[in-house]
């Protein structure tokens, strides 16, 4: 399984940006997916998952409301629309994926077995 992340950029505060995750190597919706994100000195962050049971979603707190994941499975990609952009967003953003995730455990990063390369966001003040 591959995955690649294309779609961060420089945005102002209030912006919107889409992250794409394409998945080649097996069917995205056998795939539990989420993204993380690293900013600079700061630890790997849970943003969002989307589940392989119904699609089910979930979201950190801090983009609760602004950020939406979906997935669309003729494209075998998924996506992070992230709208109201923030500085504090500004970040690597991963895609990352796992077979079997636990429904309770998906915010922990090392239990998905994929990641993709990494997209930068920026977002000015």
């Amino acid at each position: 399984v591959q995955l690649q992340a294309s779609g961060g950029g420089l945005v102002q505060t209030g912006g919107s940006l889409r992250l794409s995750c394409a998945v080649s190597g097996r069917p995205s919706s056998t795939l539990d997916m989420a993204w993380f994100r690293e900013a600079p000195g700061k630890e790997r962050e849970f943003v969002g998952a989307i589940m392989r049971s119904a699609d089910d979603t979930y979201y950190a707190d801090s983009v609760k409301g602004r950020f939406t994941i979906s997935r669309d499975s003729a494209k075998n990609t998924v996506y992070l629309r992230m709208n109201s952009l923030k500085p504090e967003d500004t970040a690597v953003y991963y895609c990352a994926a796992g077979p079997d995730i636990p429904p309770w455990d998906y915010k922990r990063w090392r239990l998905y077995n994929y990641w993709g390369q990494g997209t930068l966001v920026t977002v000015s003040s």
